[in-house]
């Protein structure tokens, strides 16, 4: 009785368990089916967002790359000597007057050979003199018949000899004098100090620099632009200018232009002169240039990421309604992140700027004003 009992309850629950594993598979597979999208992706509008087209008005304008550069700029040092450097009494940045010394070198063998060639100098006079009054004298006694003509050519172009070398010894004392002034290193002009590249102690030779002098009461702002612009920057264009060290903007006009181009770059140099009585421009610094071309024209200005640009054509997806469509426009320009198109494309346009590469002609779209709240 029991072993039959026990068959029954084992039948039971064998069916009871059967009937629960399919009853929960069943649950499972219509849960999965009603979470499959029945709806094809392409019938779904897309999320975009969108931006408000506006009226503007554009100016093409060239853009050039210059360089500030004082107005004059010397390298000091010895030109005609070598020696050790004595003494450096400048720094960058100190402020000199014209004819100021800047260093002094040790040039103790250019002055003792200067004082050599002085009294050199001075014993060839002293003998010139001699003999021209050696032979005046000669030439005195001709008169009377006690001197020939041959002895008198001989005194006279003693004289003329003695008074060459004399001449030739003056030269070399007027050279040695050069040399020692050589020595004393001054300010050729009223400046700024910008570089000190050696100390006392160190040696230099003729062309070596022991300091440089700018003068910035002016400076020039130079640039090199392609030949194509050659019209459009002869002498009198206003010009702006950014100076990058201090990003100061300037106004002026351009001073000179080159009358040729750069065999090499095919470039033409330009010239700026900008008054700096503070002094407030470093030189040797960048400047962008920026000069207006034309007259202004009526466009619709847009982000540059709202366009695909492809030549002098941009593609752009319009919204109206809830459709994009595709649209192309002339491009007449591009400044400061913001392309700016003919009129064709009308102001106050909703364009497409995020989800532009996902839409074809005529997508169906769910537009998102930029800026607002969504």
């Amino acid at each position: 009785m029991s072993t039959e009992r026990d068959r029954r309850r084992l039948r039971f629950i064998m069916l009871g368990g059967t009937a629960l594993v399919v009853a929960l598979g069943a649950l499972l597979m219509g849960r999965a089916e009603s979470q499959v999208n029945r709806v094809a992706l392409d019938s779904r509008p897309k999320g975009v967002t969108v931006v408000a087209a506006r009226a503007a008005s554009y100016r093409p304008s060239r853009r050039y790359v210059g360089t500030i550069l004082p107005w004059i700029e010397a390298r000091v040092g010895p030109q005609l000597v070598s020696g050790y450097v004595d003494t450096v009494l400048v720094r960058p940045g100190d402020v000199v007057t014209r004819g100021q010394v800047l260093a002094t070198l040790d040039c103790r063998n250019a002055s003792a050979s200067s004082k050599a060639v002085s009294m050199q100098a001075r014993a060839l006079q002293a003998e010139q003199t001699a003999v021209a009054h050696e032979s005046a004298r000669i030439a005195q006694l001709q008169e009377g018949g006690f001197a020939s003509p041959n002895e008198i050519e001989r005194h006279a172009a003693d004289s003329a000899s003695k008074e060459a070398q004399l001449m030739e010894s003056q030269a070399r004392m007027q050279r040695a004098s050069l040399e020692v002034g050589d020595c004393v290193l001054r300010a050729p002009f009223a400046g700024e100090i910008t570089s000190r590249p050696v100390d006392p102690g160190a040696f230099v030779r003729p062309g070596s620099e022991v300091a440089s002098v700018v003068d910035r009461e002016t400076v020039r702002v130079v640039a090199e632009v392609p030949e194509s612009d050659f019209d459009v920057v002869h002498a009198g264009v206003p010009v702006e200018i950014r100076a990058l060290a201090t990003a100061r903007p300037l106004h002026a006009t351009i001073s000179r232009r080159s009358p040729s181009a750069d065999l090499a770059t095919r470039t033409v140099h330009i010239e700026i002169d900008v008054p700096d009585h503070d002094r407030s421009l470093p030189v040797g610094t960048t400047a962008e240039l920026s000069i207006d071309v034309g007259e202004p024209r009526q466009a619709t200005e847009l982000p540059l990421i709202a366009a695909s640009v492809r030549g002098e054509k941009a593609t752009v997806f319009v919204v109206e309604g809830r459709v994009a469509h595709k649209t192309v426009h002339a491009i007449l320009g591009e400044h400061a992140g913001s392309v700016f198109l003919a009129t064709t494309l009308a102001p106050g346009s909703h364009v497409v700027t995020e989800g532009r590469s996902l839409l074809a002609d005529g997508d169906a779209v769910e537009p998102a004003l930029e800026g607002a709240k969504r």
